[in-house]
């Protein structure tokens, strides 16, 4: 140093002019520059220039009030750089910062240190005396120098240095107590970390020293939690696919901190003098520096520490779920570092979720999937439907009236149906709210139904099927939801082309739908009139004398020799004809019916409940049937017997009356089949073929189109009201009329036999009056006078005409006020130009 003593003596004197004439000051300052000189000797790197710069712009920014100071600075010190003559550059701006400092710390003029005299010298305090008092300014001291004196008069003993503390501090980032910061021995994972200074009497830590230390223990707070979760799940049996590899991802996150810890510790000195102190504050490792240095980590952490805490209490999609829902976030970097932990925890869901949507395999072995299976039937292919005798037969309880289940109850899940509806099951609480309830249950779909055609249906070309959602279906992953999306409708596409297919072509469902139509619902007329032509002399007769195969041979019969005798083969073997049970005084009317049998897919659709519905339907046709052919025969008779009834001029107004009754049943019957045939049956089966053209959907909106048609059908034709006791009001009405109408009938023919009795002995009188001789007289000719005769017989006729007029009136009373528009319209077609109402009041 004695070498540049003349040149800083000679900077002294033409920077400060008051020391030209004042040797005191002028060895003062050089005295000053020799010290900052010297402890920039022993510096064995260069130091960072741009650190440097940063401090200089900020004191310039705090002393004046423009930037062009700081923008002058930039300038000059461009240019510093730019000279090749001086080495040493840094050491030269750094020794004008330093004098900067020192004049700005003084009283003095612009340029020129303080002139006060130096403080005395200070002794340390002793115990008995321990008030520190207050330092006098010094010359070319700065605040921090003069705050440090300070605090070394404030306390007793020394502070603990910062490379103590920075050992102990990356010890905690690691989880583990060091030796003069330790965590509480009786710490809580679950609670809030707290830290135990150890302090001697030599050394002391300061109070904004151990806010920093406590700030930076909360990494090693969180690493310990995290660390602890990855190991014990990492070795614990059943931990589910989706919450391995968010500890998978946990544990390369923290090998990355790993290596920070190890980069930090290479990075921290173990200073030996007072120099390498300075040294280390200005280009090493600092407390200030590693909080730094740790402040991402620490957001980091605290995000991992978080999904620690959801995935013990969520599994599965519901952890996926959980994560997703902290991407809601306004932060930058969380929502970022949200998003790569979720792109590597969801990898096993897309995974399973890829299986399902293209092949309709489900692999869940932790179930963590939002769809599950019924262990019952995982491995069942096919479900065989139960039979249908227990079900038909509870179709009534008294069977003059027919009794309905509420449409809006329970279903009989059995065969196809039961394994379609109970085998998979749709968890909402499993579902990503990245992927939505909506295509949540597209997904579900597509899968089920995948399942359904490769396992039940026996789909040989299942293979191009796939083949075409391979085609469709790219790398599904959670940073491309909108291809996640665009896969899912392709998939649900296919997957509803291919299942209508199967459906339709394979396992002839339009055919099975036109045979119920046909048959049940009476469709092929002639067949109906066929049927019932070969099967009334049977069916008046006891139930108890009619034999099943007597049944099926004339069903047979009827088909061969109507327009039925053309439908396939296949639809034909599943018509049979079968007896209820019955009971005592019931006749074959009463207890008939056909049935259709459907086997498995097809049962899924036509599941045994809407069987037993068909059934309910084919009684109801059946009898109206039954009611239009017994008033027509009557009619018919009537007709072709005018010639001989005219011939007795008394009954003539008993036959007037009859005939206009008679019109009246005839009116009502007619009207109820066109109803039902047309603005019912045909408009419903309309709505069905749309939806099945259209081929759009899966099974269940095939199930569902199907009990909508079936369900429209059973309210309507049976006249069902929403409204509670309406239904059995309206039906009792109609069913009452059926059984008026019969009586009716029965009554006429009594009466139209009487008649032609009579004819026959007027005739035969008439001859003995010409001498012709016809005959002996009929058994009971003479028995009973014609005027008692005729009361007695047309008493019954009057009387079940009367309670058919009153109930029809009944009838179309309800039906005015009936829920069901269609119904309404019924009641104005039967009520034709106000025909009851004139009834009603002309009887009042």
């Amino acid at each position: 140093m004695s070498d540049l003593l003349p040149a800083l003596e000679s900077i002294v004197y033409l920077l400060v002019p008051a020391s030209r004439n004042d040797s005191s000051l002028r060895n003062e300052l050089v005295t000053i520059s020799q010290d900052i000189l010297q402890s920039r000797i022993g510096q064995r790197h260069e130091a960072d220039i741009g650190h440097l710069s940063d401090l200089i712009k900020r004191q310039l920014i705090k002393t004046t009030d423009s930037e062009s100071a700081s923008l002058r600075f930039t300038n000059l010190l461009s240019r510093l750089l730019d000279q090749p003559v001086l080495s040493r550059k840094h050491a030269c701006v750094q020794f004008l910062q330093s004098v900067s400092s020192s004049r700005h710390s003084t009283t003095g003029p612009p340029f020129l240190p303080s002139l006060a005299p130096p403080p005395p010298s200070r002794k340390a305090a002793s115990p008995s005396s321990p008030s520190p008092r207050t330092p006098l300014p010094q010359v070319g001291k700065s605040k921090a120098e003069r705050l440090r004196e300070y605090r070394l008069q404030s306390v007793a003993g020394t502070p603990l240095p910062e490379n103590l503390l920075l050992r102990d501090t990356l010890y905690l980032l690691q989880g583990i107590s060091g030796r003069y910061v330790q965590f509480s021995p009786d710490r809580d994972l679950d609670d809030q970390h707290t830290l135990e200074f150890v302090e001697s009497g030599r050394y002391y830590i300061s109070a904004p020293t151990k806010a920093l230390i406590h700030r930076l223990s909360e990494v090693g707070y969180l690493y310990t939690r995290v660390d602890v979760f990855v190991r014990e799940r990492g070795v614990a049996h059943g931990v589910g696919m989706i919450e391995q590899s968010l500890c998978h991802h946990l544990q390369l996150k923290l090998t990355e901190y790993y290596r920070l810890i190890a980069i930090l510790e290479s990075q921290m000195l173990n200073p030996s003098s007072d120099g390498d102190n300075k040294l280390k504050q200005e280009s090493g490792l600092t407390l200030w520096r590693l909080d730094v240095w740790i402040n991402e980590w620490r957001l980091r952490m605290r995000m991992m520490s978080v999904c620690v805490e959801g995935a013990k209490e969520s599994h599965g999609g519901a952890l996926v779920n959980l994560i997703h829902s902290y991407t809601d976030n306004g932060d930058p970097f969380i929502r970022t570092f949200t998003d790569q932990l979720l792109e590597e925890v969801s990898k096993p869901f897309f995974s399973t979720l890829h299986k399902w949507l293209f092949s309709g395999e489900l692999y869940d072995p932790f179930s963590e999937f939002f769809v599950a299976v019924d262990s019952s039937l995982a491995h069942v292919q096919h479900v065989h439907p139960s039979s249908l005798d227990g079900g038909i037969n509870q179709l009534y309880d008294d069977k003059d009236d027919l009794k309905f289940d509420d449409m809006d109850g329970p279903r009989h899940r059995e065969g196809g149906l039961r394994l379609w509806e109970e085998k998979y099951r749709l968890q909402k609480d499993m579902l990503p709210m990245f992927v939505g309830e909506t295509f949540g249950r597209k997904i579900f779909s597509t899968g089920k139904s995948l399942n359904f055609i490769r396992y039940s249906c026996r789909d040989s070309d299942w293979v191009v099927t796939r083949e075409k959602m391979s085609n469709t279906g790219g790398l599904l992953k959670y940073s491309d939801i909108s291809g996640l999306e665009r896969s899912i409708d392709a998939a649900y596409s296919l997957a509803s082309h291919r299942f209508f297919d199967v459906f339709i072509e394979k396992f002839k469902l339009l055919d099975h739908l036109n045979a119920l139509k046909h048959y049940l619902l009476l469709g092929h007329g002639d067949f109906a009139d066929q049927l019932m032509l070969a099967l009334g002399p049977s069916l008046s007769k006891p139930a108890n004398t009619l034999f099943r195969h007597n049944l099926t041979a004339t069903l047979e019969a009827a088909i061969r020799s109507s327009n039925a005798q053309n439908d396939p083969p296949d639809v034909l073997r599943r018509l049979d004809a079968r007896m209820l049970e019955y009971s005592r005084g019931e006749i074959g009317w009463d207890v008939f019916t056909l049935e259709y049998k459907v086997d498995p897919p097809i049962d899924t659709v036509i599941d045994p409940d809407s069987m037993v519905q068909y059934l309910k339907l084919f009684n109801h046709l059946w009898r109206m049937k039954r009611i239009e052919g017994t008033l027509s025969q009557c009619w018919m008779r009537m007709a072709g017997g005018a010639r001989t009834i005219l011939r007795i001029p008394e009954l003539e107004p008993a036959w007037h009356r009859i005939r206009g009754r008679m019109a009246e049943m005839v009116h009502f019957i007619r009207q109820l089949q066109a109803y039902c045939r047309s603005e019912v049956i045909d408009s419903s089966w309309k709505m069905l073929m749309e939806f099945l053209r259209k081929r759009e959907g899966d099974l269940d909106a095939m199930i569902e189109a199907h009990q909508s048609y079936l369900g429209r059908l059973v309210r309507q034709i049976l006249l069902l009201s929403s409204k509670t006791g309406k239904e059995e009001n309206v039906l009792t009405q109609v069913t009452d009329l059926f059984s008026i109408a019969i009586q009716y009938r029965e009554s006429v023919d009594n009466f139209y036999n009487f008649c032609l009795s009579e004819s026959a002995r007027r005739d035969r009188l008439h001859d003995e009056e010409r001498g012709i001789y016809s005959g002996p007289p009929s058994q009971g000719d003479e028995d009973e006078p014609l005027d008692e005769a005729i009361p007695r017989l047309t008493r019954p006729i009057n009387e079940y005409g009367s309670q058919f007029t009153e109930r029809m009136h009944t009838l179309i009373q309800h039906l005015a006020i009936h829920t069901d528009h269609d119904c309404r319209r019924l009641g104005l077609r039967l009520n034709f130009s106000e025909f009851y109402r004139s009834k009603k009041d002309v009887k009042t």
